[in-house]
C-alpha cells in the first residue's frame, strides 16, 4: 500500500510540560496538514509495554489481577509490565513473567508488535507466547498487589469476547493467539 513519505506536520515550537522516570509530556505548536496553526500533545513512554501469554501443555494460561490506579478499577490481564527502551524486550518479558507469576519458560515466540494509542503517545507494545513452563516463586514489585489465576485459554478468549477483559495488550494478544491456533501457526 502506498503512503506519503513526507511528514505534513510542521513544528514551530515545543515545550516539556511534565517529566518523570516513566513518561514525558511535550506540547507542540504546529502547522497542521491543512496549513492552520494548532497544538499537539505527545506522551512519550520511557518503557515498552511487554506482555506474555504463558501456555502450559493443557492449554491453560495465567491471568494477573490487580487494581489499576489510572482507571480506578480492578483489571484481569496477561502478565505484563514495562521494559526499558535499552533492554532486550525478550529479557523484559522473561523478568515480567517471573515477577508476576513465578513462571520460567523454555520456549518464547514473539507474536505481536503494536502501538497502543498512536494519536497521543508513542507507546510500543511487544507480546510473546511462552511455553515449556516451570513454576517457581513469584517476585512482584513493591507497588504490585497481584492475584494470579490459572485459567483455560478458551475461557480467557470467552472473557475477552464478552468484554470482561478490557486491557488492550491482553485483548490483542488473546485474539492473535486464538487466530494462530485456528490457523495452526502457533508453536506449542
Amino acid at each position: 500500500m502506498h503512503h506519503p513519505e513526507e511528514n505534513p506536520w510542521q513544528i514551530t515550537s515545543e515545550a516539556t510540560i511534565y517529566d518523570n522516570p516513566w513518561i514525558n509530556l511535550t506540547e507542540y505548536q504546529v502547522i497542521n496538514p491543512s496549513g492552520n496553526p494548532g497544538i499537539y500533545g505527545k506522551v512519550h513512554f520511557k518503557n515498552r509495554a511487554i506482555g506474555v501469554i504463558p501456555l502450559d501443555e493443557d492449554m491453560n494460561t495465567y491471568l494477573v489481577g490487580q487494581y489499576r490506579f489510572v482507571i480506578d478499577q480492578y483489571s484481569w490481564e496477561i502478565p505484563e509490565g514495562g521494559g526499558p527502551l535499552n533492554e532486550d524486550p525478550l529479557e523484559a518479558a522473561k523478568r515480567e513473567l517471573l515477577e508476576e507469576t513465578g513462571l520460567i519458560a523454555k520456549n518464547w515466540t514473539k507474536i505481536l508488535d503494536m502501538h497502543l494509542s498512536n494519536s497521543v503517545s508513542d507507546e510500543l507494545s511487544i507480546t510473546y507466547v511462552a511455553t515449556g513452563l516451570e513454576q517457581f516463586e513469584a517476585e512482584p514489585e513493591d507497588t504490585e498487589q497481584l492475584m494470579v489465576h490459572k485459567v483455560p485459554f478458551d475461557e480467557v478468549y470467552r472473557m475477552v469476547c464478552a468484554g470482561e477483559i478490557m486491557d488492550s495488550v491482553t485483548v490483542a494478544a488473546v485474539l492473535k493467539v486464538k487466530l494462530m491456533l485456528l490457523e495452526n501457526t502457533l508453536p506449542v
